[in-house]
């Protein structure tokens, strides 16, 4: 188990180096002068020149990646030109809170699409299985964006629409939970449609397969049964919700902007608008080290769960 991990790790350092490379060079390509939006195109041609020299912006693109890698690898992902204030200070507290509303996204999306994917399979071609398959279509196929836009529109005056907290009279967790709602419900329906459709596919399979009529005909319950047939989907299912889960951390942008949650996504958003670089590359790396990592663990438990791919 240990090499497999460790093989996989070594197979992941290749990505994120490619990564980096795309990340710098795409940012790099972006139009727009950081200097501009920093002293206005007013500024006089020696400020422009100083702050230019100050930011490396005049070092050969080359340059600029390698002694920017040497800083990221060394742990200092550099300072925000808008902010003046450390990139790793401002994206750990915007991950932080990313997290969160991807870890509330994901139970929602787990529960509901597993239990959406088990009723599909359980009652195929009778109503209550295609109500469950039509909900977990709708679910895939519903504009994320839109949705979030219904939602603040039917919970104004009943649940809150923008923030983590109440700026006036914060109630601790309980007031996070509340603020959790709208936008968690919002980032969870595309992951829990695709997390349903996985469930109903994988569990009517083996509902239908010789496993389960062999279990049936040894006499065992079906309660042990169904046990059986979940334990042989875990492998499935864990792959689809990794992907999930990576999808909620990476993908949360629009909802964190229609919601004001001041997560990763709100970060970057602001910082592209000000042409703040250091804080646009650290951030859509960091994206990509969550998005490699998930991956990492999901393969690790896939091969805890199942003998045959550590081999």
């Amino acid at each position: 188990m240990y090499s497999f991990v460790l093989r996989r790790t070594l197979l992941a350092l290749p990505t994120l180096l490619g990564v980096t490379l795309v990340v710098f060079v795409t940012i790099a390509l972006i139009p727009g002068d950081p200097v501009s939006s920093l002293l206005g195109p007013a500024a006089p041609p020696q400020a422009r020149q100083e702050l230019a020299e100050r930011l490396g912006l005049h070092d050969p693109l080359p340059l600029r990646y390698l002694t920017w890698l040497r800083h990221v690898v060394a742990g200092d992902l550099g300072t925000s030109i808008a902010r003046q204030r450390p990139v790793t200070e401002i994206l750990a507290a915007a991950l932080g809170n990313t997290l969160i509303l991807a870890a509330a996204a994901f139970a929602l999306a787990v529960l509901g699409g597993v239990a959406l994917g088990a009723a599909g399979a359980a009652f195929p071609g009778r109503w209550p299985g295609r109500i469950c398959d039509a909900l977990a279509t709708v679910a895939v196929s519903a504009p994320q964006y839109a949705v979030a836009l219904i939602l603040v529109a039917l919970a104004v005056g009943r649940l809150p629409t923008g923030g983590m907290r109440d700026p006036f009279t914060p109630g601790g967790f309980g007031d996070l939970l509340l603020h959790l709602i709208l936008p968690s419900v919002a980032a969870a329906l595309v992951p829990l449609g695709l997390i349903a459709r996985m469930a109903r596919t994988v569990l009517g399979d083996l509902l239908a397969g010789d496993l389960v009529e062999h279990l049936r005909a040894r006499g065992l319950p079906e309660r042990r049964v169904l046990a059986h047939a979940a334990h042989n989907a875990v492998p499935s299912l864990l792959t689809i919700g990794g992907l999930q889960l990576a999808y909620l951390v990476e993908g949360a942008v629009f909802v964190e902007t229609v919601f004001s949650w001041p997560g990763l996504g709100s970060a970057l958003f602001q910082a592209l608008s000000q042409r703040d670089l250091p804080v646009v590359e650290a951030g859509v790396l960091v994206v990509a080290v969550c998005f490699v990592g998930v991956n990492l663990l999901v393969d690790t438990a896939h091969a805890a769960v199942d003998p045959r791919v550590r081999s």
